[in-house]
């Protein structure tokens, strides 16, 4: 049977939700969708970047993802209104509700796009297709007009035979529109387009390709596979070579692939420098911190690599990684990680700053996943703990005796009477050194897990054939 694959995409979503609620509210207000419009940044101070644009603001060159000052430039008469989050995923909802009328199998990709596969559903549409309007087409004036009058806003929809081409078809032509792109529509459809516009390619992609002569798809499709991938590297060459020429076997899968990692980045209203590092950058990173350690904790999974990334003013990635020696999902530890790693980006003879770079972006990313429901800990952590009980317990005994210092007189004296001359002290003894204090600390640690435990609890480890139960 031949796969039927629909990508389902809100036009301009968040400016479209938000236009909705608009409008809800108050019915003669002006349809945001209808003016050149953006979500995005501070609205007060117009800082920040656009996130969504209307039709008409895209028409005038605004783009998504360009700072909002740069927006302005082109288009000084742009409405800008802020994020509202709870607005978005309310309607996402929504939208995700009507499309699982449809479709046996649903693939959410974000908060505004989904794969359908429709293939076999033909007998739900015979009645509205009794016209003779083929099912793919029925079935997606079906789901748009059912969106737009029941939500209020509207969606594009790509139909092809795999998700690759589905989703460059729902690119095409917008708003409220439904687009075909067949295996065989592919050289008049879809080669004539810039490179750039082919799903997957990024600008430093576009740009390496620019370089070797190729400017549209059709160009990435003739040109040689094997050059390619020495230009662009094995996976990415082959992929823009296979993509380029509409092949794709991804199947649409009902839930989401399981996250390989975690990230949250924060674009800025004001650019970090050097003279201000101090006073914004422990703000920022506690909330990045807090963030992907509320995500890691609600998958239940830790993380054994934090990493940060920053966006300079000229708009390059920088990145920095470092691996713990346990997997980890509190905040404190990721933020620990995280202001190290910045001081070694940022600071320093060879840091950004000393470059004379500024920052627009910070983000914090955590990898080297572990879902394991046990969390492995070190005794140094044990040690801790213990070293916590131990004040808590010689807290206790302080209150016992609170006059430590005044010890008994010996047995026959008077209180009036003047004690012996004490004996000289013997020499103080000099201070353990750090590793014989730790050894110490470690030994009374095995003592008091012993003691509870049993004395086989704790055995020196003798290479692979140890019982797995050692430390």
């Amino acid at each position: 049977m031949k796969r039927c694959i629909f990508h389902v995409d809100v036009n301009s979503a968040f400016l479209s939700w938000s236009a909705v609620k608009k409008l809800k509210e108050d019915p003669s207000a002006l349809d945001l969708r209808t003016i050149p419009s953006a979500v995005g940044g501070d609205v007060k101070t117009r800082h920040g970047i656009i996130t969504a644009k209307s039709i008409p603001a895209g028409r005038m060159g605004v783009k998504t993802g360009e700072p909002v000052v740069k927006a302005l430039a082109k288009c000084p008469d742009l409405v800008l209104i802020p994020s509202d989050f709870e607005t978005y995923r309310a309607y996402s909802r929504a939208f995700i509700r009507i499309l699982e009328k449809y479709a046996p199998v649903i693939e959410q990709v974000s908060i505004d796009e989904a794969y359908l596969d429709m293939t076999g559903t033909e007998h739900l549409f015979r009645k509205e297709s009794a016209g003779g309007e083929p099912f793919p087409l029925c079935a997606a004036r079906v789901i748009r007009d059912e969106i737009r009058t029941s939500l209020g806003f509207t969606v594009n929809v790509g139909i092809s035979t795999n998700k690759l081409l589905a989703k460059m078809a729902s690119d095409f032509e917008k708003p409220d529109r439904t687009h075909t792109l067949y295996p065989e529509e592919v050289p008049s459809k879809m080669w004539p387009l810039p490179i750039r516009d082919l799903h997957g390619c990024g600008g430093a992609t576009a740009a390496r390709l620019y370089s070797l002569g190729i400017l549209t798809i059709g160009d990435a499709a003739a040109f040689d596979e094997e050059l390619l991938k020495s230009v662009l590297g094995e996976a990415a060459g082959a992929y823009i070579h296979r993509s380029a020429n509409g092949i794709s076997t991804s199947p649409v899968r009902a839930e989401r692939d399981r996250a390989k990692s975690y990230s949250n980045e924060r674009t800025l209203a004001e650019d970090i420098t050097e003279d201000n590092y101090e006073g914004r950058m422990p703000e920022i990173l506690d909330y990045l911190s807090d963030k992907v350690s509320g995500r890691l904790k609600k998958d239940h999974v830790r993380a054994a690599t934090i990493g940060v990334i920053v966006k300079t003013g000229s708009f390059h990635r920088h990145t920095r990684q470092v691996t713990l020696e346990r997997a980890v999902n509190a905040k404190d530890p990721i933020e620990r990680a995280a202001r190290g790693l910045m001081e070694d980006l940022l600071k320093g003879p060879e840091g950004l700053f000393a470059a004379g770079e500024t920052l627009r972006l910070v983000g914090l990313s955590a990898s080297g996943l572990d879902d394991s429901p046990f969390e492995q800990m070190s005794l140094f952590d044990l040690l801790e703990e213990q070293g916590a009980a131990g004040a808590g317990e010689a807290g206790e005994k302080e209150e016992e005796m609170p006059f430590p210092f005044l010890s008994p007189l010996p047995s026959g004296t008077a209180a009036s009477e003047t004690p012996p001359e004490p004996s000289p002290p013997d020499p103080a003894p000099s201070p353990p050194s750090p590793q014989e204090e730790r050894k110490q600390r470690l030994e009374d640690m095995m003592k008091k897990v012993r003691s509870r435990y049993g004395e086989d609890a704790l055995r020196k480890g003798s290479g692979p054939e140890a019982p797995s139960g050692n430390v």
